[in-house]
């Protein structure tokens, strides 16, 4: 399948992730632009930042988290990998705790573009926290779980995930959709 990285025919599940990976660290570096903004009381860029959830919500966590929930930790469990502790169990809560942070961002966006001064300080800190539990998330998962991944999965493995991601770009997300996000996370990492 060709994708905006070139043709994944070659790439491994977990390379594809890590792939993704390099595109949602593009996106933190708007956070942390912005996170900066609000520290300095700069006037931040709300348009920015509702691309940004917009973005968290669906290219992180409806494409790339569910490719991860739905199809790689239970190819994982399947070899031998309990998901309700050691490295699955701590990508999970990492995963809600990173929703958890989306929501209060978008919650509070609105009120912030308004000048409340409570819901600027609290996008200031849900987008930090934010920044930070997902970057370190993102250095586990590449670091730790994605090798271990590697190890456990069998060849057969491998190709079952490759066409499961593939289908969660194409039906569950749309045709184009990935490299639509693709190209707002370089526009969000440039600003």
């Amino acid at each position: 399948m060709k994708t905006a990285w070139g043709d994944r025919g070659t790439m491994t599940p977990t390379e594809t992730l890590k792939r993704e990976h390099q595109i949602v660290l593009l996106v933190l570096g708007g956070v942390e632009r912005e996170t900066q903004k609000l520290q300095a009381q700069v006037q931040a860029d709300y348009e920015a930042l509702g691309k940004i959830v917009d973005f968290a919500r669906n290219f992180t966590d409806r494409c790339h988290h569910a490719k991860e929930e739905k199809h790689l930790f239970p190819a994982m469990e399947r070899r031998g990998q309990p998901a309700d502790r050691g490295p699955i169990a701590v990508m999970l809560l990492e995963h809600v705790q990173g929703r958890e942070r989306v929501k209060a961002i978008a919650e509070a966006l609105p009120r912030a573009e308004q000048g409340d001064p409570a819901a600027r300080s609290a996008l200031q800190e849900n987008l930090s926290a934010y920044a930070i539990l997902l970057g370190n998330h993102i250095a586990k998962e590449d670091n730790i779980l994605f090798p271990l991944a590697d190890r456990l999965l069998t060849p057969g493995d491998q190709k079952a995930l490759e066409r499961e991601f593939e289908r969660v770009e194409a039906e569950e997300m749309g045709e184009g959709t990935h490299e639509r996000y693709h190209q707002l996370a370089h526009e969000l990492g440039k600003k």
